[in-house]
């Protein structure tokens, strides 16, 4: 079962498997998020999922049980 994916600030709009990685999405729908380890330990790239606290896109999978979600992508300039 596909989940719609909206990632903002760039309102677009995606579909995804639950469990695949937020940063696969993301990269396949044109979107970068920075990382730099990619096992979640510098935190590089916290996004938020519905505004709740910040995860790691690099270790966390898109939710199942749910139709949709917004991932809000924030742009750190340090990264």
């Amino acid at each position: 079962m596909s989940i719609n994916v909206l990632f903002l600030p760039d309102q677009i709009t995606i579909q995804a498997e639950p469990g695949e990685l937020i940063l696969d999405v993301a990269e396949r729908a044109g979107l970068l998020i920075p990382t730099g380890c990619l096992m979640g330990s510098c935190h590089a790239c916290e996004v938020e999922i519905e505004e709740d606290n910040p995860i790691c896109a690099c270790i966390s999978g898109i939710p199942s049980g749910i139709d949709s979600v917004t991932i809000t992508i924030y742009s750190d300039p340090v990264w």
